[in-house]
Order: structure tokens, then C-alpha cells, then sequence
């Protein structure tokens, strides 16, 4: 199974992002998390179809509405299923 972590930082808390990535993930059949950082990134962890991962990129390198991305760092792998669903998880 293809998985991706995603590093999103700017103005990205407290302006809806997690619950955007959520409902783009699970629009697309991904699982996983997401999760605000204490430093005030947001990080993505999600698994699935590579195309339906690249799409979530996508989504998260535009963010909400009132989000101002300025810069998305990814890592990509391979491996056994991690997550069952997808969720916003805690902060950390």
C-alpha cells in the first residue's frame, strides 16, 4: 500500500484545515490522520491509492479557504495498512 506524510505549514490552525483534509481524504476512500504540530504545521499521514494520495497533495497544498499554505513537505513509502479509517487525531 502506497503511503504519504505530509508537512503543511503557514497560516494552517484554527482556520479549518483538518477537517478540509478530512473530508477530501475520505472523499477520495484514503485512511489515516491528521493533526495539528505544536510548532503550528499540520501533518498528514495517509494511505491508499497513489493517484487518490497525489490528489489529497493537491488538496492540501491549497488548504481551506482561509488557509495560507506556504510550503508542503512530502515523504513517500510503501507497507502494510496502518489506519482503518481516516481522523483528525491530537495535537503533538
Amino acid at each position: 500500500m502506497d503511503r504519504a506524510v505530509f508537512v503543511i505549514t503557514g497560516c494552517v490552525q484554527g482556520v479549518g484545515f483538518r477537517w478540509y483534509v478530512l473530508q477530501a481524504a475520505s472523499a477520495l476512500g484514503l485512511t489515516g490522520e491528521v493533526r495539528n504540530r505544536t510548532d503550528g504545521a499540520v501533518v498528514v499521514e495517509a494511505e491508499g491509492a497513489r493517484e487518490a494520495l497525489e490528489r489529497l497533495l493537491e488538496n492540501a497544498r491549497e488548504g481551506p479557504a482561509m488557509a495560507i499554505v506556504r510550503q508542503v513537505d512530502v515523504s513517500w513509502s510503501e507497507g502494510a495498512a496502518q489506519f482503518r479509517d481516516f481522523r483528525i487525531g491530537h495535537t503533538g
